[in-house]
């Protein structure tokens, strides 16, 4: 998702990040297909329900997010309906118009999407800040679970491993809280891509964990016939640790894991569509 923000180095967030002892729930889902529709609007009840207790003065932890999702493509506020290759009336999948920022994107299978829902006024109340935190959350997490060496790219919102964009972020703040998040690609399959412009991008690739580490390796992940979806299974597990970690590490909170019920959230209206318009 494509946003102009300057640079920001790691060494900020260091420096910046003095929180500690802050709570924050984990709602994990990291191996649950949850329909775009459904988190959309849990985010919301729960940004409302965060808004109402800063009005009475009380105290409340952030919120962290992790799921995947079924096949879904989401557009920003003011997103093109050019960057799509195919008609909205008969597209492949869902299409959803959000309040983020950025362009389109697609989620899926493979993909772990975080959903932080935190009060900037306990953190940074900086924008930019944000966005570069959460893109250290991702480098940090290739750098030291898969030896994989992410960056930036100046002038975009992103991370990036040469010329192919990993994970997307796309964010809503109101009144200091945050929603929506990133979406970092796994074992993706990245064929859902080429039906979109990713983030209104036309001069890069999108890449996943997955395809880099067998780049870099130049051969097969499955060795001595090792089940792939086993496989797959265990660099969703890997990345959700080590994602959670680099989260708690970063905005200096301590993680506790909440239970939800799969009917909690399921039960709520659906949203309305972009196809339904």
């Amino acid at each position: 998702m494509l946003n102009q923000v300057p640079n920001q180095s790691a060494s900020d967030f260091t420096s910046i990040t003095r929180q500690h002892g802050k709570k924050c729930e984990l709602f994990d889902l990291c191996k649950t297909l949850v329909p775009y529709g459904d988190a959309w609007n849990w985010q919301k009840d729960i940004v409302k329900e965060k808004k109402a207790m800063i009005e009475r003065n009380e105290e409340f932890p952030d919120t962290l997010i992790v799921l995947q999702h079924r096949p879904v493509y989401t557009l920003g506020t003011g997103s093109s309906v050019g960057y799509l290759n195919f008609d909205v009336k008969d597209a492949p999948f869902e299409v959803y118009r959000t309040e983020r920022g950025g362009e389109v994107t697609y989620h899926g299978p493979g993909q772990l999407v975080m959903y932080p829902i935190i009060n900037l006024r306990n953190h940074e109340m900086d924008l930019h800040w944000y966005l570069r935190a959460l893109e250290e959350v991702v480098i940090r997490v290739l750098a030291s679970t898969f030896s994989i060496e992410a960056s930036r790219v100046e002038g975009l919102t992103g991370v990036w491993v040469g010329d192919e964009k990993v994970a997307a972020i796309g964010i809503k703040v109101s009144q200091w809280i945050t929603y929506h998040g990133l979406a970092l690609n796994v074992t993706t399959d990245l064929t859902p891509f080429n039906w979109i412009v990713p983030c209104g991008i036309r001069n890069r690739k999108v890449g996943s964990i997955k395809g880099l580490l067998l780049q870099q390796i130049d051969s097969c992940l499955y060795e001595n016939g090792d089940d792939p979806e086993f496989v797959d299974s265990h660099l969703i597990d890997t990345t959700y640790k080590s994602l959670v970690r680099e989260f708690s590490d970063i905005f200096q909170l301590n993680i506790y894991h909440k239970t939800v019920s799969s009917l909690e959230f399921l039960k709520k209206k659906p949203l309305k569509k972009l196809t339904d318009e």
